[in-house]
């Protein structure tokens, strides 16, 4: 994998991709009993519906300890009395209680097993309160294998940042560690010592100084929000703000960078507005005007934690300062700000329910690249950003990973799955119904968590095109489709190979200079010619390979 990469400008999708690829040549034998508890809907998640988190937690750096207490409020959907409640080794649960009594909880390598001793009646609303602590895994290779990063910056001060998608937030706070439950809000209250600022999720509600010189920050998050988006993000922070005017009025902009880079962001984070209207043209409003939008400077490259966007990108354009199309238009954004960001609408608004379905976070995210060039530089630009970074496609397993088990598929869903979307959109051939329809999926699926069958039939449905064989073949199959055809006696036979028996993709090509539409099967067809001449060439913003077999 990453010889097929090849260098330091794709070290993003290197990183994903090869983590992603390792997981699945394991194949279906590495799958665990922690697995399916980490990546199934149990018996002892299924009863009861998450509303409430209170995270209240002290982050000790001198001994890299994180302790505290989450109080979990939930509706009861069925009478029973065991739950599930997950918080990762080596961190432990010392202690759980529901209206002062202490519950019984046993463990089972990650996932703890709660017994609850009261009546839980089909709904009511009840809380618990766990308590926890420990020294949580370290990250190795932020963001891809998480956790939490402890360094300094250049003035000695503790810089620290969480990071957690795919390895979970269980990780460092204990919770029900599973996507398909988001919780409806919450409060984050961190202490740290007295010379560091904690930044999280939604706005900060108060600072409150401690008598032993820490200071807690205490963060509200009015919105849903899924367990990896929730984050800590803790140095010495200097902040400036902005309003942007966006289609709900105004959205609260703040930035929390390092003190001696604030003159390098306030340049650098000009990229933030353009981005919000970009994406509100293309995606309908940002999702969480009562939240704000944040950037976050952290010790590592960056990630999509709602309202609170991390950025690592060392101030400059492009991934690192490289341009990951090879196009030379990568390097007129900030990659981080832009592809970040483009998560709150896919990712953070809608959100998977199972992480096999990873690519609907990360195939319109990457396509989110495409449309900001789009709306700044051109369609031209943007559909030479599209096809450039098509060399960073491996195809050598799907794009979907598997299901309940927490295993995403290949990194593929980056550059292919956004080739895959730039392809239906040639096919619906009309870019204010293209516009609508993302527009639409923000909408219609607002704050939810989704499946991919669910996103396939919305866009089959608002398309009025049945895209399901086209589906099927880019996020099931590493195939690439190939376009055979050849001339004869004045006819043009053609088909599709190296794709499923009912792959029906229509194709644009220019034929003997003009512009056709045909409908190609796996079943050869014939057109009849007007003409001598036999020239043809496929629209190249269809990801597919051509194959003229005349000779």
């Amino acid at each position: 994998m990453k010889k097929y990469f090849g260098s330091v400008i794709t070290a993003f999708l290197i990183g994903f991709a090869a983590n992603a690829q390792g997981l699945l040549n394991k194949s279906e034998t590495v799958f665990t009993h922690q697995d399916s508890l980490r990546g199934s809907i149990t018996k002892e998640r299924a009863w009861w519906d998450l509303k409430y988190y209170h995270l209240d937690i002290k982050v000790n750096p001198t001994d890299r300890t994180i302790s505290g207490t989450n109080t979990v409020r939930y509706t009861v959907l069925n009478e029973y009395n065991r739950m599930q409640i997950d918080l990762q080794e080596p961190m432990n649960i010392t202690k759980v209680t529901q209206n002062g009594k202490d519950l019984k909880f046993e463990r089972d390598g990650n996932a703890f097993f709660i017994t609850l001793s009261e009546n839980q009646k089909a709904g009511e609303t009840k809380e618990i309160i766990v308590s926890f602590g420990g020294v949580p895994k370290e990250a190795v290779r932020p963001p891809w294998d998480g956790g939490i990063t402890w360094q300094k910056d250049k003035n000695g001060k503790d810089f620290i940042a969480s990071s957690c998608q795919g390895l979970g937030a269980s990780v460092w706070w204990p919770c029900k560690d599973h996507m398909y439950d988001e919780v409806e809000n919450m409060l984050i209250s961190v202490n740290v010592p007295g010379n560091l600022t904690d930044v999280s999720n939604g706005r900060l509600q108060s600072v409150k100084k401690q008598k032993d010189g820490t200071k807690t920050f205490n963060w509200y998050v009015a919105n849903p929000i899924n367990n990896y988006g929730v984050n800590i993000n803790i140095g010495d922070y200097v902040n400036f703000s902005e309003k942007f005017k966006g289609e709900k009025g105004d959205l609260d902009c703040n930035y929390y960078v390092l003190r001696d880079n604030l003159a390098k962001a306030k340049e650098q984070f000009k990229d933030a507005p353009k981005m919000l209207k970009a994406f509100e043209s293309w995606f309908g409003p940002y999702p969480f005007y009562e939240d704000s939008y944040k950037l976050v400077e952290v010790p590592y490259l960056g990630m999509e934690h709602q309202s609170s966007v991390t950025y690592g990108n060392n101030y400059q354009n492009g991934h690192n300062g490289h341009d990951i199309s090879g196009t030379g238009w990568g390097l007129k954004f900030d990659y981080i700000i832009i592809h970040e960001s483009g998560h709150e609408w896919f990712a953070n608004n809608i959100t998977y329910k199972d992480i096999a379905d990873m690519w609907i976070h990360e195939s319109f995210t990457t396509y989110s690249e495409v449309l900001f060039i789009e709306y700044y530089y051109g369609k031209d630009a943007a559909n030479e950003y599209a096809r450039g970074i098509r060399k960073m496609i491996a195809n050598k397993e799907p794009i979907i990973g598997h299901y309940d088990v927490n295993r995403e598929g290949s990194g593929d869903m980056y550059p292919k799955g956004a080739n895959m979307i730039h392809t239906i959109r040639q096919v619906i051939n009309d870019d204010a119904k293209f516009k609508a329809i993302l527009r639409g999926m923000n909408k219609t699926f607002y704050h939810q968590t989704v499946t991919t069958k669910q996103i396939e039939d919305y866009i089959s449905k608002e398309s009025g095109i049945d895209f399901s064989a086209v589906f099927n073949q880019y996020l099931r199959t590493p195939q690439v489709p190939v376009f055979e055809y050849y001339f004869k006696n004045q006819k043009l036979a053609y088909h599709w190979i190296n794709c499923q028996e009912n792959f029906d993709l229509p194709l644009k090509v220019i034929l003997n200079g003009v512009e056709t539409w045909l409908k190609p099967t796996s079943d050869w067809q014939a057109k009849d010619l007007n003409s001598e001449k036999t020239v043809l060439t496929v629209d190249k913003n269809f990801y597919v390979i051509e194959s003229n077999i005349t000779n």
